[in-house]
């Protein structure tokens, strides 16, 4: 009876945590995620993309990658000319089965010829 009583509490459990929302499954438990990434459903992703600013942020490390003065550069704010925008309100892509440290060349290899949405 109590082997049955805990897995009813634990189906029950799982449907209410998916049912509530979101959930992320990251490195980092304790550290969540930022306040604009809301997935959909269960994933593991590393970079997140904003195709508009050409931003990239890394979950895994907390970090924003972009472009200054032609090089691609890590911080973990963004810089004066992007802090008014909302990134909230911002189209975003998941970047899937992508886990390795260099963005650049993920971004030249599958960026390359797209055209930004203005």
């Amino acid at each position: 009876m109590s082997k049955l009583k805990y897995t009813l509490l634990g189906i029950v459990g799982l449907v209410f945590m998916v049912g509530c929302g979101p959930v992320v499954i990251t490195s980092r438990v304790g550290n969540p995620p930022p306040p604009w990434f809301y997935p959909n459903r269960l994933e593991v992703v590393r970079y997140v993309y904003f195709p508009e600013l050409t931003i990239y942020y890394d979950l895994t490390t907390r970090v924003y990658i972009y472009r200054d003065g032609g090089n691609w550069v890590r911080r973990p704010q963004l810089p004066p000319r992007y802090r008014n925008i909302d990134l909230r309100t911002k189209r975003f892509e998941r970047i899937r089965n992508y886990q390795d440290e260099d963005i650049r060349r993920y971004h030249d290899t599958q960026r390359t010829g797209r055209v930004r949405n203005q």
